[in-house]
């Protein structure tokens, strides 16, 4: 993903599991002033990942566009 800004995904809805449709993605946990440290996950060969720190488990979907995720509003547009 080089060259490209890395997107950030939060769980304010505190969901067990995220699809997405990226493989490289920055946790926040929730949103600030409930965020986490920003840590960068990358699936790497595989197809899904867990946050250390929320536990919230990412799965990566095919179907999902790059900016798309479900539930729906996980991906956050100005992360800082």
């Amino acid at each position: 993903m080089a060259g490209a800004l890395i997107p950030h995904f939060a769980n304010d809805v505190g969901a067990e599991r995220i699809f997405v449709g990226v493989k490289e993605f920055n946790c926040m946990g929730a949103r600030a002033p409930f965020d986490h440290p920003h840590i960068y996950l990358d699936m790497g060969q595989d197809n899904q990942i867990l946050c250390p720190y929320c536990s919230t488990l990412y799965i990566y979907d095919p179907r999902l566009k790059a900016d798309e995720s479900d539930p729906k509003n996980s991906l956050v547009s100005d992360a800082a």
